[in-house]
């Protein structure tokens, strides 16, 4: 699985330690290696890889000095989770007489009969019997209900013209036997619909049996499943996903997880003694309907499914940190002050409330200018890479005012990006629902069944060395929604420049909120603050 690389590769500099793998560059190595990897593709896998897969390589050294490089996919390719050119899974359960094909055979078995049952034309039949039953009878019984009502009336009539004794007996009479037949309406209807019930309640009692069945079995190979994933790591101790996982918020591991490619890559390394040396993985293909992946692109390793696992397997190894990107290119500036409010320029790179980190933020910087000031101060948030104007409330009056123009939808906020390729319509409007990738945070995915609505209108307003200088006006103002609704496929299909979720990583994100108009909170008057893009 050692692959020597084809071209001469005398005048590289090897990596002094190994790439952190949720934030780097990809090394020439492995950019040499990831080509190499793309030869094959295109040559062996053109149709099974038109749905798009990650793929990774990570550059090794062996115990003879020796350099080359290793290759691996995400989950299984064509079926199978082997494959001649690439690494080993860490556990293969698809094999021939795996535990796990039989025990899954079995639970698909308990689907089948599970939609047996439920489709089964005689009970879907006594569903609409029951339905049609419980219906009639109401109509009945209402039938009966309202005609007591009018004879009741009728007595009550009667018995104001002072009749005799009799009479009076004979109305009473009348009554009981009213009453009598709504009772053996109700218990004739009742009768009816429990030997219907009786007989639905068997059948959906062998539904339910067969669910909680089907649950405990699958409960059960997951967690046998596992623990047969057991990773090693370079100081050769060997964790099982159970245990890496059971310290984390979620406490179980996440479906899929010890398939992606980089956790492959390092375990074949650490059992075949090889040294990592640098590491990356890519997308081929399509992208995705849910996710923004660009065919050629490269990607750091996810946070969900690869964050604990990755923990473990890089102890013992000599890594590049995870670099503190909360480092503002510039001082915030005031742009606008008065007794109730202000609005200050955010510079990308800080963040607008404090974090995990003790890096600075908007919120410590005005808690420090305005001491006296009552209530949250800040109003609305930017993404710390988003540079731009940032509203401030110096009352709890003021705040909730503004807070709940930005609820209403009354704020007016423009956003200036540059765009990588050329955007054709010069205006419309993105209507893409968005939703946190849960496996990946703080990525976020369209989904149009569970994500909440996210509405952008845009405007081109220029084009230029190959990029879109474009405004964005937000409806909506939901996490990342103009990163993702620039970079989707459904969405512009052209990521904004510098993007290192959705694009490709530069110096910093191209995006800057370059104008907001308001209400103010105290005067009534409608204003505007402006700080232009300086790019």
């Amino acid at each position: 699985m050692l692959h020597r690389f084809r071209h001469s590769i005398a005048s590289f500099s090897l990596p002094t330690r190994l790439n952190n793998p949720f934030h780097y560059t990809p090394h020439p190595l492995c950019e040499l290696a990831a080509r190499e990897l793309q030869a094959y593709l295109w040559k062996e896998w053109t149709e099974e890889l038109s749905a798009g897969k990650m793929f990774g390589v990570l550059v090794v050294k062996d115990s003879a000095g020796t350099v080359g490089f290793l290759t691996a996919f995400s989950g299984n390719l064509a079926g199978s989770n082997s494959h001649e050119y690439f690494v080993p899974p860490i556990y293969d359960m698809l094999r021939p007489g795996d535990f796990f094909r039989t025990e899954e055979a079995s639970i698909s078995d308990l689907n089948r009969q599970i939609e047996t049952l439920e489709t089964d034309v005689r009970y879907r039949g006594l569903l609409r019997t029951i339905e049609e039953t419980e219906t009639e009878a109401a109509r009945e019984i209402a039938a009966a209900k309202a005609r007591m009502r009018i004879a009741k009336t009728a007595r009550e009539a009667r018995r104001r013209e002072h009749p005799d004794e009799n009479t009076q007996t004979a109305l009473v009479r009348e009554s009981q036997y009213e009453k009598a037949e709504l009772h053996r309406l109700k218990q004739s209807w009742k009768n009816r619909l429990a030997s219907l019930h009786a007989q639905r309640t068997s059948i959906a009692e062998r539904i339910e049996s067969l669910r909680c069945e089907r649950k405990a079995r699958s409960a059960a190979l997951q967690a046998k499943l596992f623990r047969k994933f057991r990773l090693l790591n370079a100081l050769g101790e060997i964790r099982d996903l159970a245990e890496i996982f059971a310290p984390t918020p979620q406490g179980t591991p996440p479906a899929g997880a010890g398939e992606c490619a980089a956790p492959k890559l390092l375990q074949y390394a650490f059992e075949h003694r090889l040294t990592p040396l640098a590491i990356a993985e890519f997308w081929w293909g399509a992208s995705p309907k849910g996710e923004i992946r660009r065919h050629g692109h490269y990607y750091p390793a996810c946070r969900g499914k690869c964050g604990p696992i990755l923990a473990h397997m890089l102890r013992g190894l000599d890594v590049e940190p995870e670099p503190d990107r909360a480092c503002p290119q510039s001082a915030p500036e005031l742009l606008y002050e008065d007794r109730w409010i202000a609005a200050v320029f955010k510079p990308a790179g800080m963040l607008s409330v404090p974090g995990k980190s003790e890096a600075p933020s908007i919120l410590d910087w005005a808690r420090e200018r305005y001491p006296a000031a009552t209530g949250p101060l800040v109003v609305h948030r930017l993404d710390m890479d988003t540079s731009g104007v940032l509203l401030l409330a110096l009352t709890k009056e003021a705040h909730q005012d503004l807070q709940a123009q930005f609820k209403h939808r009354t704020v007016r906020k423009r956003y200036i990006a540059l765009l990588e390729g050329r955007i054709t319509p010069p205006k419309g409007r993105i209507e893409l629902p968005l939703r946190p990738d849960l496996h990946d945070r703080p990525r976020q995915a369209v989904d149009p069944l569970h994500g909440k609505p996210a509405i952008t209108e845009y405007e081109v307003l220029e084009f230029r060395n190959g990029r879109t200088r474009i405004a964005f006006y937000p409806l909506t103002g939901r996490t990342h929604q103009l990163r993702v609704h620039a970079a989707h496929p459904s969405g512009l299909n052209a990521p904004i420049a510098g993007d290192r979720l959705y694009g490709t990583a530069g110096r910093r994100l191209l995006l800057h909120a370059e104008r907001i108009e308001f209400r103010h909170p105290a005067t009534g008057d409608r204003i505007a603050i402006e700080k232009p893009a300086d790019f």
